[in-house]
């Protein structure tokens, strides 16, 4: 009995086999890369707030055991984008020593008749000075929901490194601007995919009844 020419598979020549081969592997690799950037936005905060990366404080459990005498003027930056905030320092500048914990405040003001909730992105200005720059207590660390019409101080705990001083890179810098911008907290999330900073997904609620400490 013949066979059916239709049921026949056709015969692929080597290149044939090798091109569907790599066009295998590429598939493979981009379902690979699609996974791999969906993990890479909190695997490059954890990097950033541990080595200050890319101008992102460091995350600090501890105070430093030493105060240098040596000056350093700390400045404030503080924006909003896409609130109905007034977003302020209380301060423009610090004088302070290094290795010298400080705080600074900072005021939010929800102009809006409803609950808002925001992410505070931050970088540090020269970038190099980032990685000595730490931070025991941030509104940052968390999202921030302002009652309406309330206005709420937000403490930062901060201090930098000794290790500052000593440095090449660092040692002659007299001056250092922490910048805050406020975004919703959904496109706060964006902006850190994008090279910024943020943190976990806890909410404190400020400005209603029961505000939670920062």
């Amino acid at each position: 009995m013949s066979s059916n020419p239709r049921c026949e598979r056709p015969v692929l020549t080597p290149q044939q086999r090798r091109n569907r081969r790599l066009g295998a592997i590429c598939a493979s690799a981009f379902v690979g890369m699609v996974g791999a950037a969906y993990a890479s936005v909190p695997l490059y905060k954890a990097f950033c707030q541990a080595t200050g990366y890319d101008g992102t404080v460091r995350r600090a459990s501890k105070a430093p055991d030493r105060v240098l005498d040596t000056d350093l003027l700390i400045r404030f930056d503080a924006n909003v984008r896409d609130l109905p905030w007034d977003f302020t320092a209380e301060q423009t500048s610090q004088a302070m020593k290094i290795g010298e914990t400080k705080v600074a405040i900072f005021k939010v003001t929800n102009h809006s008749a409803k609950a808002v909730t925001g992410r505070a992105v931050f970088n540090v200005v020269p970038e190099q000075a980032a990685v000595y720059f730490h931070k025991l207590s941030c509104f940052c660390f968390s999202d921030q929901t302002i009652a309406a019409g309330k206005t709420v101080e937000m403490p930062v705990l901060y201090f930098v490194d000794p290790q500052f001083a000593r440095e090449f890179e660092t040692r002659n810098i007299k001056e250092v601007t922490l910048s805050y911008t406020f975004y919703p907290a959904v496109d706060a999330k964006a902006a850190v995919a994008g090279g910024g900073s943020s943190g976990g997904k806890a909410v404190s609620t400020l400005g209603g009844p029961a505000a939670a400490g920062l």
